[in-house]
């Protein structure tokens, strides 16, 4: 035997080793049936406890559930809203005709009361206009005297005969004449006394300066010529802190739930601890269009200073 047919044989498996076991086999398949057995009982069991009726509990009734809404209350907010506070009236000062401000004597704040001072312009021209009407008036009346004692003179001698009809009818038109002539001498007085008067610029009612428009030495004229330079149309803004409203734009959509003399409560946005007390005194009687909202002005009572003009205010509308 060759050494080669040696080494194989040796490598070959005995006979007894290539057997395989059955007993792994065996017991896999007792396993599956084991299975399948137990797979059958449990089948049989729940299709049995599905066939059984089944026990149900009974229902109870559900509670009835009563809803109670309140009706609403007088006095109970309608609706909410920001508006500006505003004054009632609000003035500007302007002059009756062009002149130049010789004196000024009110600042921004300032409060003043009816008729004081507060602004002079230049008066010496209408001064002597005032004069030269007064002079007039003067010489017209000294003619109208003469012209009644004329008159008195032709009557007597219209009475004995020594003078015509005719004079006499000459010295009642003189007379008249004169008379005439006074009157148009008087309004001329008035007319020149009117304009140094309006020289004189008064406080039209009793207020707070809110605006300071001229200094000294500076040109007014009752009428804007346009541009940025031109002269002052006003001496002064002028309004009354004591009468305040608040304006509201109001959507169209709330309309319906305000009226006129509806009580309302006011609080400034910066107090919100302050409240006052109004009412709804103006509502527009036309709306805006482009903005879908109509105006509405609330009047407030009692202001006091904490209330400034332009700041906002919440207004709550209440069910009257």
């Amino acid at each position: 035997m060759s050494e080669a047919d040696s080494k194989l044989h040796q490598l070959r498996i005995p006979e007894p080793k290539k057997k395989r076991p059955n007993g792994g086999v065996q017991t896999i398949l007792i396993v599956v049936v084991l299975l399948l057995v137990a797979g059958l009982v449990a089948f049989s069991h729940t299709r049995r406890g599905d066939r059984q009726p089944l026990t149900r509990r009974p229902v109870q009734p559900l509670a009835a559930v009563t809803l109670v809404t309140t009706p609403p209350q007088p006095g109970d907010v309608a609706l909410t809203v920001s508006g500006y506070i505003i004054p009632r009236e609000r003035i500007e000062i302007s002059p009756k005709f062009q002149g130049t401000v010789v004196w000024i004597g009110v600042k921004k704040g300032d409060r003043v009361n009816k008729d004081d001072i507060i602004v002079k312009l230049e008066d010496r021209e209408f001064q002597a206009r005032v004069m030269e009407a007064q002079g007039r008036v003067a010489l017209v009346e000294a003619n109208l005297t003469n012209a009644e004692l004329n008159l008195q003179r032709q009557t007597e001698l219209a009475k004995r005969d020594v003078d015509s009809v005719r004079a006499l009818d000459e010295a009642r038109r003189a007379r008249d004449a004169a008379a005439a002539e006074l009157m148009i001498a008087k309004g001329q007085l008035a007319l020149a006394q009117t304009y140094w008067d309006w020289c004189t610029i008064r406080a039209p009612i009793t207020g707070t300066i809110l605006e300071k428009l001229v200094d000294p030495n500076e040109l007014v004229t009752p009428v804007s010529y346009g541009g940025g330079r031109g002269p002052s149309t006003a001496f002064v803004s002028l309004a009354d802190l004591t009468d305040l409203q608040v304006e509201i734009d109001l959507n169209e959509a709330d309309i319906a739930k305000v009226r006129l003399q509806q009580p309302c409560r006011i609080s400034p946005e910066a107090y919100p601890d302050k409240v006052y007390q109004g009412y709804v005194t103006e509502i527009a009687p036309e709306a805006n269009r482009q903005k879908g909202t109509l105006q509405v002005k609330v009047q407030i009572q009692n202001p006091d200073s904490f209330l400034t003009p332009e700041l906002t205010a919440k207004v709550d509308f209440l069910i009257p």
